[in-house]
């Protein structure tokens, strides 16, 4: 079993930047795909980010391409989400979750593990 924690949101103004944390329990971090998803209220819950295991191959959605930025620390078991230029569209619950096989895709029924969220809200 594996746990997710996420850290770091709460209120931003819009244009401002916040950076949400993502710690994992176990040894086989590295080994995993790591994905940020999102759902705003009434929503449907929807990708962000992913990355790769070695951390070589990202991907994003279209809406925050150039704004956001997925890394990973496999040292520490860490995957964050640096967001910048932040707008109200932006905000949701986010959630990393981790996808045991390595294989990269955005579907979120596809990932074997998540978080509890961590809600993001950008006033206008």
């Amino acid at each position: 079993q594996v746990q997710l924690v996420e850290a770091g949101g709460g209120l931003v103004q819009a244009g401002g930047s916040l950076r949400l944390s993502c710690a994992a329990s176990g040894r086989a971090f590295s080994t995993y795909v790591m994905g940020w998803f999102r759902q705003a209220p009434r929503e449907e819950r929807e990708f962000v980010a992913i990355i790769s295991r070695s951390g070589g191959i990202t991907s994003y959605t279209d809406s925050v391409r150039g704004r956001f930025t997925i890394s990973r620390d496999n040292a520490k078991n860490v995957v964050y989400l640096q967001m910048n230029s932040l707008k109200p569209e932006d905000t949701a619950v986010y959630s990393c979750a981790a996808k045991t096989d390595g294989i990269i895709v955005t579907t979120a029924f596809q990932y074997n593990y998540w978080g509890q969220g961590t809600q993001v809200t950008v006033s206008s």
